[in-house]
């Protein structure tokens, strides 16, 4: 293991957190649970090379979930070949009933061939009805609370693609020890959940930076360019870990090398703010230059949070936030892919897309904006741009 790997405390929960985290939804075989047999003897020789050079470079924490399919089981095969002590282990389960939870956690530690889970957390907590569902009394916390008396889960978290203000409100209870959350450059629209996280001293994971944080392993060139001597890649990693309330960030590695791009940019570790401030220099004037100094201060007020009271359940904010950098930055794919989901994914990318709008209760309900009166024309502009074939979750492909 290496060991210059830099570390931070994980919140409460006191473990040392790699910077880097293993996340385990891409290098599994198959999204749903399969036979033993099904499983290819190159898919798992894959698999344990993946988490063998993780380990290498010293990022011990391994990150799974109960629904990414074969990935537990397949993890199972490799993990009692390993030092059990040094390693961070942290699977996920959706919010359900108690009887079938504690049926699902079952399965996860048959799967795991493990006796204690690390870092436990609640799957998918992305909206107030599924935070209360794991709060209400007699429900899956107070079995997770169980198990972490019997030492079978050591901290308790969950992880969310929800509103800022929901995510809040789950920290502001009190009763997690970290939160897997979205936020990185081209999303900043969690930081006040980021700063109840800190409040509560919970550990904060990132999910998911360089995919959904702009495609980062596929650039575009005007991208590429604005960022040099950084990769954008590193750019990101760097902005993120500049922040100290930030402790890890989730690389979903497919395959062994693909640590080698976020390894990259740990030369200037510890000196992120300043490696970053050219890069942040240059992306700012870019966004200025293409929509102007008020709309890059102003995008946001006056846009209701709340997707569901917009006419049509329209997400305005997140479609604004998509053309916001996409256009400028050339982020073309990376706003398809995210525009289209809207209408296809449920909770997990709520509200829908500007394909069809009420001109007049757009321009009502958004009368607070700036920029109300060219909202609707915008709108129609971006569903143009981005519209196209309907995406589906990694998950469901």
């Amino acid at each position: 293991m290496v060991h210059n790997m830099p570390r931070r405390r994980f919140g409460r929960t006191e473990l040392q957190m790699p910077v880097f985290s293993c996340g385990g939804m891409r290098y599994q075989y198959k999204w749903q649970d399969v036979e033993p047999s099904e499983v290819p003897a190159e898919n798992q020789e894959n698999l344990e090379a993946t988490i063998h050079r993780s380990l290498e470079l010293g990022i011990n924490h391994i990150e799974t979930a109960r629904g990414y399919g074969s990935s537990e089981m397949q993890l199972g095969w490799v993990l009692p070949k390993l030092d059990r002590s040094k390693i961070i282990l942290q699977t996920k389960i959706a919010p359900m009933d108690a009887p079938k939870f504690r049926e699902t956690f079952e399965k996860s530690m048959s799967y795991l061939k493990v006796d204690h889970i690390d870092l436990f957390a609640f799957h998918g907590v992305n909206t107030n009805e599924l935070l209360d569902q794991v709060l209400e009394p007699g429900g899956c916390l107070s079995v997770v609370r169980e198990y972490q008396k019997q030492g079978r889960i050591r901290s308790i978290g969950f992880s969310t693609h929800a509103p800022c203000d929901v995510i809040t409100r789950a920290c502001a209870t009190g009763e997690f020890d970290y939160v897997n959350l979205h936020w990185y450059w081209i999303n900043q629209l969690n930081w006040e959940a980021v700063q109840e996280a800190t409040r509560q001293d919970m550990g904060v994971f990132i999910i998911s930076p360089s995919d959904k944080g702009g495609r980062l392993y596929d650039p575009p060139q005007r991208l590429v360019d604005i960022c040099d001597p950084l990769t954008p890649m590193a750019f990101n990693n760097l902005f993120c870990l500049s922040h100290p309330e930030i402790h890890t960030l989730s690389i979903g590695a497919a395959r062994p090398s693909d640590f080698d791009a976020h390894i990259a940019a740990l030369p200037e570790y510890y000196n992120a703010a300043a490696a970053i401030a050219p890069v942040l220099e240059n992306l700012n004037a870019r966004l200025v230059a293409f929509h102007g100094a008020e709309w890059m201060s102003k995008w946001q007020d006056g846009i209701p949070k709340d997707w569901e009271a917009l006419p049509g359940g329209v997400h305005v904010l997140e479609i604004l936030r998509l053309f916001t950098f996409g256009a400028p930055l050339d982020l073309t794919e990376w706003a398809k892919s995210r525009y289209n989901l809207f209408g296809h994914a449920n909770h997990w990318f709520p509200g829908n897309s500007a394909a069809e709008i009420d001109v007049d209760a757009i321009r009502k309900a958004c009368a607070s904006s700036p920029f109300a009166h060219r909202l609707p024309q915008l709108l129609n502009t971006i569903h143009a741009l981005y519209g196209g074939a309907v995406q589906k979750r990694l998950s469901e492909s």
